[in-house]
C-alpha cells in the first residue's frame, strides 16, 4: 500500500468482518466494551429484520443528528424508494446490476442533492 513517504509497503489488512471477529476473540477486559457494542448492535439489527420500519427510524433519527432537515430526510427516503421500485422492476426483466444501477444512482443523487456520487 503506499505510504506517507509515496513508496510502497507490503501491509497486512482485513475487512471490517475480519476486525471485528478478532475482536470477538480477544480475552482481554479492554475489548469487552466492543463485544458488548457488537452484542447490542447485532441484537437490532434482528430486530430489524422481524419489523423493516425500525431500520427507517433508526436511518430517519442518524440523519436529525447529522443535523439534516426533515425535507431532506423525506426526498432522500422517497429518492431510495423510487430507486428500489424501479431496479426491482429491472431485476424482474433481466436487467444485471452494474452500468446501469450505477448511472440511476448517479441520476437520483443529481435530482435530490445536486451531487454527482
Amino acid at each position: 500500500m503506499p505510504a506517507a513517504d509515496v513508496k510502497n509497503y507490503l501491509t497486512d489488512v482485513a475487512t471490517a468482518e475480519t476486525l471485528l471477529r478478532l475482536v470477538q476473540s480477544v480475552p482481554s477486559p479492554k475489548a469487552e466494551p466492543i463485544k458488548l457494542w457488537l452484542a447490542k448492535v447485532g441484537y437490532e439489527r434482528m430486530q430489524e429484520m422481524a419489523d423493516p420500519a425500525l431500520s427507517l427510524e433508526r436511518a430517519r433519527e442518524t440523519w436529525q443528528k447529522h443535523g439534516r432537515s426533515e425535507k431532506w430526510i423525506q426526498q432522500r427516503m422517497t429518492g431510495q424508494e423510487t430507486r428500489n421500485k424501479l431496479t426491482d422492476y429491472w431485476k424482474e426483466h433481466d436487467i444485471k446490476e452494474g452500468e446501469e444501477y450505477a448511472i440511476l444512482t448517479n441520476i437520483i443523487h443529481q435530482e435530490w442533492a445536486e451531487v454527482r456520487p
